[in-house]
């Protein structure tokens, strides 16, 4: 099997899988509890969390333990609505954001908030200008990814956070990181709200944290009892706490080497693949290596993925929360119909091989060259 779709998903690392078996056997107590088991719970509920908080550089209690970044990003941009909609109702997100940032949006606009949508240059970074003309005193929230999911661009967020603050010092700026932790570094205090999944670093399914700084206020959405967190009542999935714990450690361990790796494997691929005259390679100077795009303009991407996966090779067309779906990213670096049309990403990691690469270019040119064969 090659796996090339590590953006998707990522599967466990053993050492991940081992720490959340070990919890699970070991720990039985539930961490609210009063009891010597709860109490022992609570101990590695907090060890864990510190230790998350410490890689990260933040408090614990900014920690907020969800589901996946999904329920994170509805607990930042509802929960802030909420909090500040007697401030204004007036939201700026990115066009290069995942898809549930604008499934909320959409959300939120049929309750009575007004979103904004920034634009992009040509290389997929946020317009300045034009973010600073979207900035009004009755901005609340400014929402934009970390690295975009389909193309990979990484926004400077330190520069984004200096921009809107210097207009109205009481907008609140979250940002999907998703696909940039454990892949390069992020600094937590170029915002005031970070999302993450930890099954983008090889730890479980299930299991992401919001972060949220000490100073920002939100309205909780879900309601219930227990004593570790208002915002995220309940018992505290103690095993995946722990394991994501371990993932954190470990993916962002040596990121400058891992990186280093990933983009020469990256640049192997572009090199092959920009020979084909109908292979247009998405990517721009600010494209982590991590993630590669192109576009099939004479193959529909399913076919030639369901191809691929036939040979046990695996790729995906866009995100997979919105897979053969047109590319807005696509659309708005490039404004091309066709090109977002057909898109494949290629998604990489430090743990893909050079073998892995070359078998899935001799492949990827034996089952290209057949489907066009096929078409003329």
């Amino acid at each position: 099997m090659i796996y090339l779709d590590y953006s998707a998903t990522t599967p466990v690392s053993y050492e991940v899988l081992d720490t959340y078996t070990k919890v699970t056997k070991e720990y039985i107590g539930n961490a609210n509890s009063l009891h010597s088991l709860g109490i022992k719970s609570a101990k590695l509920l907090e060890s864990a969390t510190k230790q998350i908080a410490d890689i990260f550089n933040v408090n614990p209690n900014e920690i907020i333990f969800t589901s996946g970044a999904t329920e994170a990003n509805n607990m930042a941009l509802i929960g802030v609505a909420l909090a500040s909609h007697k401030k204004g109702k007036h939201i700026i997100v990115s066009k290069l954001e995942h898809p549930s940032i604008y499934v909320i949006c959409d959300y939120l606009k049929s309750i009575g908030f007004e979103i904004s949508y920034v634009k992009n240059d040509k290389e997929g970074l946020i317009d300045f200008d034009d973010l600073k003309s979207l900035v009004r005193p009755d901005t609340i929230l400014v929402s934009i990814c970390a690295v975009n999911s389909e193309v990979g661009i990484r926004q400077p967020l330190k520069m984004i956070r200096q921009i809107i603050k210097k207009e109205n010092m009481g907008t609140i700026i979250h940002s999907d990181m998703t696909q940039a932790i454990g892949k390069i570094p992020v600094n937590f205090h170029d915002v005031d709200l970070a999302s993450m999944s930890g099954h983008k670093i090889f730890g479980p399914k299930g299991i992401g944290f919001l972060y949220k700084s000490s100073m920002i206020k939100i309205t909780p959405l879900v309601y219930g009892s227990g004593k570790t967190n208002e915002l995220k009542p309940g018992t505290p999935p103690l095993p995946l706490i722990v394991a994501l714990s371990k993932a954190c450690r470990l993916s962002c361990d040596d990121l400058e080497k891992k990186e280093r790796f990933v983009n020469l494997i990256n640049e192997k691929i572009v090199n092959t693949l920009s020979k084909y005259p109908n292979i247009l390679i998405n990517k721009t100077k600010y494209s982590i290596p991590h993630i590669l795009n192109i576009s099939l303009m004479k193959i529909e991407p399913e076919t030639f993925i369901n191809a691929m996966s036939q040979k046990d090779i695996y790729l995906s067309t866009n995100t997979a929360c919105s897979s053969g779906d047109l590319s807005s990213s696509i659309m708005a670096i490039y404004n091309d119909l066709a090109r977002a049309k057909h898109t494949i990403r290629i998604s990489l990691s430090y743990i893909t091989t050079t073998d892995e690469i070359n078998k899935f270019l001799l492949e990827f040119t034996e089952e290209y060259n057949k489907l066009n064969e096929l078409r003329s």
